[in-house]
């Protein structure tokens, strides 16, 4: 059985919660108020991407061997108008440089936490997109995922995390703007 470690409790930490555990993994929650024993095989990072160095700074040493999941998306919060990473980089390039031991890999950013919970976006299956440079770390998680009854794809390596990043940051700037509902998004039709 894969176990699950997330730091973070909100909206998506609860959602992603709820998948892996409808698929038989086993969850605990870390927040931001508690320094704990990191167990789970899967770690995902469930917070805003400013609090990204801070856990890898704290918990670096824990997370060493883990498979480690980047959902941020590195925002500007204050204009909703750019990305905060360099344009030839992303948020899970630079955590994967600051956890070398760690296998890091984007995903669960291009969905919102209803989509995850209802596994549905419209009349189609939710689907994760994962990038990463580990194919089996990527299939673990898809599995996972897919166990869940949510839908996975394996979308590249970890430099595709760009593009996944552009692709959530536009998804929640329609949002914030009331163009798409936070139950909505963008479905993949196979």
């Amino acid at each position: 059985m894969t176990s699950f470690t997330i730091f973070g409790t909100g909206n998506m930490g609860s959602a992603i919660a709820g998948v892996v555990a409808a698929g038989g993994a086993s969850v605990e929650h870390i927040d931001s108020s508690a320094t704990k024993a990191v167990n789970g095989d899967i770690v995902v990072l469930a917070v805003p991407y400013p609090a990204l160095s801070d856990i890898a700074a704290t918990y670096g040493d824990q997370l060493a061997g883990k498979i480690v999941v980047d959902i941020t998306n590195p925002l500007n919060f204050e204009t909703f108008d750019s990305l905060v990473v360099a344009p030839d980089s992303s948020a899970a390039a630079e955590l994967a440089a600051a956890l070398p031991n760690s296998t890091v890999l984007k995903a669960f950013n291009t969905t919102f936490a209803a989509t995850l919970a209802s596994t549905t976006v419209g009349q189609n299956q939710t689907t994760v997109l994962i990038a990463g440079d580990d194919a089996e770390a990527k299939s673990t998680l898809a599995n996972a995922i897919k166990a869940g009854g949510v839908d996975a794809v394996d979308a590249g390596s970890l430099a595709r995390a760009r593009e996944l990043e552009a692709l959530g940051f536009l998804q929640l700037t329609l949002a914030a703007g009331e163009k798409i509902q936070w139950t909505g998004g963008f479905a993949l039709v196979r």
